[in-house]
């Protein structure tokens, strides 16, 4: 039986890998905002633990929660995002796709490598967008206060978990934990988040052509019960990628990690 924690547990793919592995006798825990999914996942013998993981605190709190029970990690899965047409900015003063879909990932990724190391084959999975070229991080303007559009901010929040996987190994050398960003390729997810008119309509025509859900977990429940021997790999649509787009991403990740201790700082 293994232990696994999966963010965005309650919708979508994160849902359904959930099920899948309760299925499989495992020990899933899934965190969310939706308290009535998260309830029917309990139901079928999850744990949940309701977040709203785009706040800073939330995260910290839930890490310290899990260190708390005092249990090994097998397989922390990365999955939770919403996109946003229009910009928000949460109470902490955050642009919330990247505290949600970066921020939150860097946190947890980082605060839970204990528990982790702790499994005899431990595995992040971030679900996120490997293999695709992005524009580069706006490193003057990261919370997008000038330029904001909801794309804008998915591809830099992708651009940012791409570094966020680089960076690890650098970052933990003595990890036994392997890293593993994944792009499932296009999936008909309940796609959450707040659209405007044009995107809303986009959206609704891409969920017909899309795969269905369940068609990810396969091979995310793969990686999980057997994580690549590497400290870093990359995956799209069920093939290995190079997680490296351009020359300059490992000083890009090293880069990344100054803006974010310094965004967690202030």
């Amino acid at each position: 039986m293994k232990s696994i924690v999966i963010t965005g547990g309650t919708d979508g793919i994160g849902a359904a890998l959930a099920r899948h592995r309760l299925s499989q006798g495992d020990a899933v825990t899934v965190i969310g905002r939706d308290e009535a999914k998260g309830a029917a996942l309990a139901a079928l013998g999850a744990t949940f633990l309701p977040a709203d993981l785009s706040l800073v605190s939330e995260n910290r709190r839930l890490i310290a929660e899990l260190h708390a029970r005092g249990d090994s990690i097998d397989a922390l899965v990365l999955c939770a995002r919403y996109f946003r047409s229009h910009r928000h900015e949460t109470a902490e003063g955050h642009e919330a796709s990247f505290a949600l879909e970066y921020l939150s990932r860097h946190l947890l990724g980082r605060g839970l490598l204990g528990l982790l190391d702790q499994a005899t084959h431990p595995v992040v999975l971030n679900v996120s967008g490997p293999g695709l070229p992005k524009p580069e991080i706006r490193w003057d303007d990261p919370s997008l206060r000038n330029g904001y559009s909801g794309p804008v901010a998915q591809m830099q929040a992708g651009r940012a978990n791409d570094l966020l996987g680089i960076g690890f190994p650098a970052a933990h050398p003595q990890a036994r934990t392997r890293y593993v960003l994944v792009n499932p390729g296009p999936v008909a997810t309940s796609f959450a988040g707040e659209y405007d008119p044009e995107t809303a309509a986009f959206v609704k025509r891409m969920k017909r052509t899309a795969a269905p859900v369940d068609r990810a977990v396969g091979p995310l429940s793969d990686l999980i019960d057997t994580p690549p021997p590497d400290a870093l790999s990359a995956w799209a649509g069920g093939r290995h990628v190079n997680p490296r787009t351009t020359p300059h991403d490992d000083h890009a990740a090293a880069r990344l990690q100054r803006l974010t201790d310094h965004l967690l700082d202030r």
